[in-house]
């Protein structure tokens, strides 16, 4: 018979966890502004909604170092301590919600790749600063790397796609996997030169046997949707020529003018785009595989809008259209 949905939306408290307090940009509220915005909406009536699950330990190390996940572990049972330079400091629980996080993202990847969905997003994810051994930029374990690994040692598959429209740069993806020329990745993010992490120069093409795997695109600050979709065709093309068996799509709201932390000043609407536009490519690769992250994003009514109209697009692209525009 099948299964009723495209999509698949995971949504519980044990991701909504994944939040700093004392008034930290990276809240406890994200979810709940978004999924409240998506039952308005209606979309909760065209998705199957999953909850949460942790992920293992071992499943964790297949990205990050024992040694940084044991001090993950040890930090949270403290409830205190910093998890990098600064930015990520560790809260009660931590280790459980960012676990919840990475299981997640992994349940949605086996829901796609089970053929049980096509396409899957999790609001609480895209936590892209997260390097191998230790946090960065409120991210503490990375659920992409840990998927993009999973996909080959689990699924077989050579060549995942991570596009990426944070306006932070995808740091700890871009690194993680710089000379791996089987990760084609794409990044649209604000300057370096004017924003945390201060990387994703365009010269930064990936290193040894994976240069050309990279695209590195930085915006203006001030950049709004024209000058996006001006650039914007180089991504499609550049996915085009790999032809990736999996699209990671991290979806962060953060470039949608009126973020208090960036610059950047896109609508809601170029995330309907890029979203469509990920959806149609891998219908017409032939597989349909868009796993979509939320990222970040510190603007409550961005984060419900932008999110939404990503789930929008993952919901209403239909399946192996003709063409790709």
């Amino acid at each position: 018979m099948g299964v009723p949905f495209t999509t698949s939306v995971t949504i519980g408290e044990e991701i909504a966890r994944y939040g700093f307090p004392d008034g930290h940009p990276f809240g406890p509220h994200r979810m709940g502004v978004f999924w409240q915005e998506a039952r308005r909406l209606g979309l909760d009536g065209f998705v199957t909604v999953h909850h949460p699950v942790a992920a293992t330990r071992e499943e964790l190390e297949r990205f990050h170092t024992p040694a940084y996940v044991s001090l993950v572990q040890s930090c949270s049972d403290r409830g205190s301590g910093l998890l990098d330079h600064g930015d990520t400091p560790a809260f009660p629980g931590v280790y459980e919600a960012a676990s919840h996080v990475v299981g997640s993202a992994l349940q949605a990847m086996e829901e796609i790749m089970a053929g049980r969905c096509r396409r899957a997003f999790i609001p609480i994810a895209g936590l892209h600063h997260a390097r191998r051994h230790m946090a960065g930029g409120f991210c503490v374990f990375n659920d992409a790397g840990v998927v993009i690994h999973t996909l080959r040692a689990k699924h077989g598959l050579r060549k995942v796609a991570y596009v990426d429209i944070d306006a932070h740069h995808g740091d700890g993806v871009f690194y993680g996997f710089e000379d791996d020329p089987e990760l084609i990745f794409a990044d649209l993010h604000q300057d370096g030169r004017t924003i945390y992490p201060g990387t994703g120069s365009p010269e930064e093409r990936g290193r040894g046997a994976a240069e050309g795997t990279k695209l590195n695109i930085s915006l203006p600050p001030g950049a709004g949707d024209t000058h996006f979709a001006q650039v914007w065709p180089q991504v499609v093309a550049f996915l085009q020529a790999h032809k990736p068996e999996f699209i990671i799509l991290q979806a962060g709201t953060d470039s949608i003018a009126g973020d208090p932390l960036t610059q950047l000043r896109l609508s809601p609407a170029t995330h309907f785009l890029v979203a469509t536009r990920l959806v149609q490519l891998a219908e017409s690769f032939g597989h349909g595989r868009v796993l979509a992250l939320g990222g970040g994003g510190y603007n409550a009514n961005n984060i419900a809008k932008g999110w939404c109209e990503v789930v929008r697009a993952l919901v209403e692209t239909p399946v192996r259209p003709v063409g790709v525009g």
